[in-house]
């Protein structure tokens, strides 16, 4: 089975609830997550609020480019 996002959702500082598709489910705290280029514009939190789920690669990302594979957040979940 694929691991995807089937639902996420901000929560608070760099913490995003995140739901897959197995079931399982946690917060990913991503504060210490966000370098590189890319991710340079999310450490600014109104930027970061603004992820949404993305129905082709099933994992969040932001509208520069940015995002995280479902692999990566689904090993972090707490």
């Amino acid at each position: 089975m694929f691991v995807r996002v089937a639902h996420a959702k901000y929560l608070n500082e760099y913490k995003i609830y995140v739901k897959f598709n197995d079931g399982k489910e946690g917060v990913v705290d991503l504060a210490d997550e966000l370098y590189g280029p890319v991710f340079e514009p999310l450490k600014e939190l109104g930027f970061f609020k603004r992820f949404h789920v993305d129905e082709c690669t099933h994992t969040i990302f932001w509208d520069n480019g940015a995002d995280l594979a479902p692999e990566f957040l689904y090993e972090r979940v707490a």
